[in-house]
């Protein structure tokens, strides 16, 4: 049998080393790679997930990391999609890259934030 992994794609967070202790503390053995890495580089059999960290920029800011386009349509062993979790930077790039708005807020976040769910639709369905 071979080992799960998680992947994690830096786009230059304080906090990805914690995302990985986090991912490893779960019992799932994961490597952090620079964000230019094609996943074609990376993902094998045993990869069952990818973490986008968070960085500085926004995906509007000149010079801003791109996202593989690979990373969408990657698929697991089984045929199933490749799971991918995007944090901060990270989930602005996949909200780009599927074709959805990123705006600014009125000031920069840190730490915890709350959530206003305008539709509860598909993974936010039940969330109050």
């Amino acid at each position: 049998m071979t080992h799960q992994s998680v992947l994690i794609l830096d786009f230059g967070s304080q906090t990805t080393q914690l995302i990985a202790r986090r991912v490893r503390e779960a019992g799932v053995y994961c490597e952090i790679h620079p964000c230019t890495t094609p996943i074609a580089d990376l993902a094998d059999e045993s990869t069952i997930g990818v973490i986008l960290s968070g960085g500085p920029m926004s995906v509007y800011d000149d010079g801003a990391p791109p996202l593989d386009p690979d990373l969408l349509t990657r698929t697991r062993a089984d045929g199933s999609r490749l799971p991918v979790l995007g944090i901060c930077y990270g989930m602005q790039a996949l909200a780009f890259a599927l074709g959805g708005a990123v705006e600014p807020s009125q000031r920069r976040e840190y730490g915890r934030a709350h959530l206003i769910v305008g539709e509860p639709l598909g993974l936010m369905a039940d969330v109050e």
